[in-house]
């Protein structure tokens, strides 16, 4: 009506603080971008990484006594309360790990009577000693004479001579466990023995080991096995074990990267370096000193008040950060022409894999083409990668590069017999090896997993290929997937909540409705296990404890995967989703970022967790981008 003023809309008082906080974010991120394109953020995990750099070390006859106060420093710093190390922040502690830090310090000069020492050597006692601990803490043991190479469980190097399509073959562990699998039947043949330069009694209970499985289980059938093989060995005829021992040290070899490492992880690297040391190599040979120094790249050192303290990366993300980095610039708003967008991409481009690996085993049809987790794996690219940097190149000035076509090819030739994708092998689902007496650490097959699979849907579909046959085939993989409370369990990070906030925005962008029942069922699932100041936490013992699904203290990367699956849906404005954005808001530090001490990373489901350090900042970006957006587009 003429002459009678309107009133202006409300101002939304929480997106203006979002509008802030996401600017702060971005800028903080762009800052963190490398002149060449790249980022990279932390990978942490737990001190046996730095414990079994110190044994390796010991091992090869090269420690010094600067670096091993260094490393010392920082496995003291991490201890806990109770004398024992965790495998993740606020964790409890494990024992294996408290065996392997503690012999760490004593090859530092840490005395048995320090009140750090005792403490730490009580919990182990407590816990069974050594005679309870992990197969591979055992070995370690074994290669300095503090436990019996005969009471280690087999793993014959015959096994690299075995066809692909034999039981058994190495080709049937995931590439970590294959990796790690080969350079270890070489050592436990050899069976070597180094001077520690002191005996571990104080770690023993002289427990007798635990009965076998019984044969009603399969475990139990391959427990037997087992002793078949170490009686194999007795016997082994010694020219099939030397073709076996050389075979395998070529395996080995072929699989080194430019970087010196094997794989960009840390297993299969310090093993290999043991194995071929083991075989006769020296530390000057061209292999294993390509492996050493490459360890340095993989090196952190910080200083503290006790003086410089030493850590190793368990592996490096630079691939997977920056397409994660993309994604968010992107989301947001950061144009395709940004400078910064075009150096990622062309660092992206260039970092295409092109040449086959052991991939090719179980799909020698398919032209290679993908990208790996590191600087430097060109054996090992994976699906996961793949797909992100799918996504993040078409965010790029090289959306249209023929890379794009010959990386979604790839993807599609590695979908598994069942629709789903693992991350670096198609059908690595023979669960028959898990079951071996040498495999109580970790997960070491390679099956389709929902987080993978919806990646990778998600990329398809970003593709234009949504009705294709493999985007249709994951889609039905996925939603059979999901687990009855309506969440996904999440391989690659924690947990259900990842899986949730990784299959929601791919089931969308593949077109099902968010009306559907197993996104509502999903939602609901959010909605219920939403802490009460507003954001999203679960803790690593729900891959052990079912009542944890869900549970935990919140963080700022796990509060964002909740909330990429509720704006997938349209369910950004509902009360839910403003109370996880306030307590993102309410927790940013003042540079941009968010502190997040606890794991949201997983290496091994029950076994092994990282911290990425870049998750932090890069998820939130993406969530908060994606929600200003559509508010802005929808006038709020």
């Amino acid at each position: 009506m003429a002459g009678v003023p309107t009133r202006a809309p409300a101002r939304d008082e929480l997106i203006d603080r979002l509008r802030d906080g996401l600017e702060r974010a971005t800028d903080h991120l762009r800052a963190r971008q490398d002149a060449a394109g790249w980022w990279k953020g932390e990978l942490e995990t737990n001190v046996t990484i730095e414990a079994e750099d110190l044994m390796l070390r010991r091992f090869l006859g090269i420690r010094d006594e600067r670096l091993t106060a260094q490393t010392a420093r920082w496995i003291r710093s991490r201890q806990c309360d109770d004398g024992a190390w965790a495998t993740y922040h606020g964790g409890p502690g494990d024992l294996s790990t408290t065996i392997e830090a503690y012999t760490a310090l004593r090859l530092a000069g840490d005395a048995p009577e320090a009140p750090h020492m005792a403490a730490a050597a009580a919990f182990v006692r407590d816990r069974g000693g050594i005679e309870r601990s992990r197969v591979f803490t055992r070995i370690w043991l074994a290669l300095f004479g503090e436990w019996p190479w005969r009471r280690v469980p087999a793993v014959p190097p015959e096994l690299v001579l075995l066809p692909a399509w034999m039981p058994f073959n190495v080709y049937d562990f995931a590439c970590w466990a294959r990796q790690t699998i080969v350079p270890l039947s070489i050592v436990r043949a050899l069976r070597p023995v180094r001077s520690l330069g002191f005996s571990l009694p104080e770690l023993r209970t002289g427990l007798h080991p635990p009965p076998p499985p019984p044969l009603t289980r399969r475990a139990g059938w391959l427990h037997r096995l087992d002793l078949a093989a170490r009686g194999y060995e007795r016997v082994a005829a010694r020219p099939l074990r030397r073709h076996a021992l050389r075979r395998a040290a070529e395996w080995i070899i072929a699989r080194q990267e430019a970087d010196g490492s094997w794989g960009g992880i840390q297993p299969p690297w310090v093993y290999s370096l043991i194995a071929l040391h083991a075989l006769g190599y020296p530390v000057t040979h061209p292999v294993l000193r390509a492996g050493l120094v490459g360890l340095e790249r993989f090196t952190v050192r910080e200083e503290t008040p006790g003086g410089t303290a030493r850590r190793l990366e368990a592996c490096q993300s630079p691939v997977w950060d920056t397409a994660l980095a993309v994604t968010a610039l992107a989301d947001a708003g950061l144009p395709a022409d940004d400078p910064a967008m075009a150096r990622a991409g062309n660092w992206l481009a260039g970092e295409e894999i092109t040449v086959r690996g052991d991939w090719a085993v179980r799909r020698a049809h398919v032209p290679p083409s993908g990208w790996a987790f590191e600087f430097d794996n060109d054996g090992y690219p994976d699906t996961d990668d793949t797909a992100e940097v799918i996504l993040a190149l078409r965010r790029t000035p090289l959306r249209g590069h023929a890379v794009l076509h010959r990386a979604t090819r790839w993807l599609v030739g590695m979908q598994s017999r069942d629709g789903g994708w693992g991350a670096f092998d198609a059908d690595n689902d023979r669960a028959l090896v898990a079951d071996l007496p040498f495999c109580d650490f970790g997960e070491v097959i390679d099956p389709p997993s929902a987080d993978v699979t919806a990646h990778i849907v998600e990329a398809l579909c970003a593709q234009g290929l949504a009705d294709s046959p493999a985007a249709r085939r994951g889609v039905r993989w996925l939603l059979r997937a999901q687990e009855a409370d309506g969440s996904w369990f999440g391989r690659w990070g924690a947990n259900h909540v990842y899986g949730v906030g990784c299959v929601v925005p791919a089931l969308t962008a593949a077109g099902v409705a968010p009306g559907h029942s197993s996104i509502r069922r999903a939602v609901r699932w959010l909605l219920e296990h939403q802490n009460g100041d507003g954001g999203w936490g679960e803790d690593m013992r729900s891959y052990r404890d079912p009542a944890m699904r869900g549970r935990g203290t919140s963080t700022a990367s796990q509060t964002a995967w909740a909330l990429l699956a509720l704006h997938a849906t349209g369910e950004h404005h509902t009360p839910a989703a403003r109370r996880a954005l306030a307590w993102l808001l309410d927790t940013q530090r003042p540079d941009g970022t968010w502190d997040e001490p606890h794991y949201t990373g997983t290496g091994f489901p029950g076994d092994f967790y990282i911290n990425y350090h870049l998750y932090r900042l890069v998820f939130p970006v993406s969530a908060l981008g994606r929600i200003l957006r559509d508010s802005a587009e929808e006038g709020r």
